[in-house]
């Protein structure tokens, strides 16, 4: 039989064995806890600054086209202020156009609005409609010349119901050409809105 002393050192070992299995299989789960630990840390770390990186990147976005909108909002903003400047320039040189005919050189104007419509419409005999005032002006002779000059014939019309300067048109009605100072600077406007604009602003021409 095995005494008991032999039984008390086989028992001590055989514990002493099983403490250290136990002790080791405490350190594995530990050693895995502190690895899954880690691993969760991590996730949560790229998951952080995955949203990080989102938030900041939305956020740009949102800066980007805020910026981009009131740039839009600016330029329109410019376009309109430009636009009523331009309409308010053209609105104070239209309210002076009835007074050209006061000027002294307002015949030789006359002269030109005519000469510039018998060109357009071709031909060798119009008819000259002008405003009251301007009508003064067309006397026999001042026609008489004018015609001699241009190698046509010209004819007093009707009135001209609204307008400065004159209307030519041909005997029977169908062509005419408008030329007076009103039509004249409606015609020039657009032409003249990159200028006068530039005038404005101080800009070279």
């Amino acid at each position: 039989m095995i005494g008991q002393e032999k039984v008390q050192v086989l028992e001590q070992a055989i514990l002493g064995i099983a403490t250290q299995e136990a002790q080791a299989i405490l350190d594995e789960a530990r050693a895995k806890a502190d690895s899954i630990r880690k691993q969760a840390q991590s996730d949560a770390q790229r998951e952080s600054e995955h949203i990080r990186q989102a938030a900041q990147q939305t956020a740009e976005r949102n800066i980007a086209q805020a910026v981009a909108k009131a740039q839009l909002e600016a330029q329109m903003l410019k376009l309109q202020r430009r636009e009523q400047v331009l309409n308010r320039t053209f609105e104070k040189a239209r309210a002076q156009l009835a007074t050209l005919p006061q000027r002294a050189d307002y015949a030789d104007l006359v002269r030109r609005l005519i000469s510039e419509a018998a060109t357009y419409l071709g031909g060798n005999l119009f008819v000259v409609h002008a405003d009251p005032t301007t009508a003064q002006l067309l006397d026999d002779g001042f026609l008489a010349e004018l015609a001699q000059t241009l190698n046509v014939r010209l004819e007093r019309g009707a009135p001209l119901e609204a307008g400065t300067g004159i209307v030519l048109s041909t005997p029977d009605g169908h062509r005419r050409y408008d030329n007076t100072l009103e039509t004249r600077l409606t015609r020039a406007q657009d032409d003249m809105r990159t200028t006068v604009y530039k005038i404005l602003t101080g800009e070279a021409v």
